[in-house]
């Protein structure tokens, strides 16, 4: 008996690593950093989000009835934001994270590699239907929210234009960086008001927002698990079964080739490259049309077979190590549990609320008139209220359908621009 218990104590794993190994590596960084000797670069940032990702979501895995309402996404952004918050995280580990996820944007990379891989090892009919189709329920979610959101405000005593502008529209807006910083800007240039002060404003509506979003994916997503006829199991867009779906619903059996993977790293950077530039000369967004791109290239299918499998095979390797890693830097240095306290009342906590369920309930039942599965729409009009690329990996992991990532990176890219554009205007004609 104690063979066998000892046997499976030693197979145990946390993220990749079996535990009596993880605990030998993690004493080493754990004491390095506490004596503050961790290198402040690539390796140190890594070392930081590695042990501290792969231990909290290996955790959140195994707490009972947590692990099905995305236990692992939840403890892995929430413990180091408490941490931080009470100041139990010491400066040069937050530096050596910050050189990581702020300094080389690791965020930009894996949403990279997970988009190329997602979409050219995806069937060519159900991606360019997906990507149509998602904006019809993504536009009318979006009104809907904001009108919903609004009148709940209203109705509980609240100013409308606060509650419209500095509530709603961030938890729509797409995320911290490409959403609530600009929308700030906006604000800023016409209400006169500071652009850091507005920042401390608007970021507790897209944090709260983002975490009932991924609670109520994973109910979702376990609704879609009691009820099949309602989820495509990772597929959004229902297709005839005389159409030859096999690149898409069939797993790819191909031995990992190392070098293939390198081709999808750089084939993942030349695209987000891609993006950068039509940025520059369009001003839309670049995840939005490094995405079009991408679509482009498998639509007309140029990219060759081999570097479509070794950006699949990449895509795998990233998510199934870096996901829950990621998120521990992000709750390290994105999520400010102080900003939320100060402005959290049970009002605020109702608005936010009625914002997400509104989305996520629309993209639910609009999905239906669409031919496409309720259940994975949802899970897509979840990350709307998102925190942008944050959000989105999230909300995928925690109904474990990151094959969904471009259609994601759809309503949180493209959802939070119209957003920023559209309210920054109305302000201006209101103020």
């Amino acid at each position: 008996m104690d063979t066998k218990e000892q046997k499976g104590w030693k197979n145990f794993q946390v993220g990749s690593v079996p535990l009596p190994v993880y605990i030998v590596l993690s004493s080493v960084i754990l004491i390095t950093a506490y004596l503050q000797q961790l290198p402040v670069n690539m390796l140190g940032g890594f070392a930081v989000i590695l042990t501290m990702g792969w231990f909290l979501g290996t955790l959140g895995a195994n707490i009972p009835y947590l692990k099905n309402f995305g236990g692992p996404a939840i403890m892995s952004l929430l413990v180091p934001s408490i941490l931080v918050f009470f100041n139990l995280v010491n400066e040069n580990v937050l530096k050596s994270a910050d050189m990581l996820m702020k300094q080389a944007n690791f965020l930009y990379f894996y949403i990279a590699c997970l988009v190329c891989g997602s979409i050219l090892g995806m069937n060519r009919k159900i991606l360019v239907q997906g990507l149509m189709k998602m904006i019809i329920p993504m536009s009318i979610g979006m009104i809907l929210a904001m009108g919903v959101g609004t009148l709940v405000g209203v109705a509980l005593g609240m100013e409308w234009k606060h509650v419209l502008f500095f509530i709603v529209t961030p938890v729509l807006a797409g995320g911290i960086g490409e959403g609530i910083l600009p929308l700030s800007l906006g604000y800023s240039q016409i209400t006169g008001m500071g652009s850091e002060q507005l920042v401390g404003q608007l970021i507790p509506a897209t944090i709260i927002g983002n975490f009932f979003a991924i609670g109520c994916s994973a109910f979702i997503s376990r609704l879609g698990e009691k009820k099949p006829h309602l989820s495509g199991k990772g597929q959004l867009v229902k297709v005839a079964d005389a159409d030859d779906l096999s690149d898409a619903l069939e797993e790819d059996k191909s031995p990992i080739d190392v070098k293939l993977m390198g081709a999808g790293v750089l084939t993942a950077c030349t695209l987000f490259i891609i993006g950068g530039l039509l940025q520059y000369l369009t001003g839309f967004p670049g995840p939005v049309l490094m995405i079009l791109v991408a679509a482009l290239l498998k639509y007309v299918n140029v990219v060759p077979e081999e570097t479509q499998r070794g950006s699949k095979q990449l895509y795998k390797f990233i998510a199934g190590n870096f996901t829950f890693p990621l998120m521990a830097g992000l709750g390290l240095l994105y999520i400010p549990l102080k900003d939320v306290v100060g402005v959290l009342t049970w009002q605020y906590f109702l608005v936010v609320i009625s914002t997400v369920l509104t989305v996520i309930t629309t993209g639910f039942f609009v999905s239906r008139f669409m031919n496409m599965y309720p259940v994975e729409a949802a899970i897509i009009s979840a990350c709307q209220s998102g925190m942008g690329g944050t959000g989105d990996v999230a909300i995928l992991s925690t109904t474990n359908r990151m094959n969904l990532m471009p259609f994601a990176q759809v309503a949180t890219r493209l959802g939070g621009a119209i957003t920023v554009i559209t309210m920054t205007a109305i302000l201006r004609m209101i103020f």
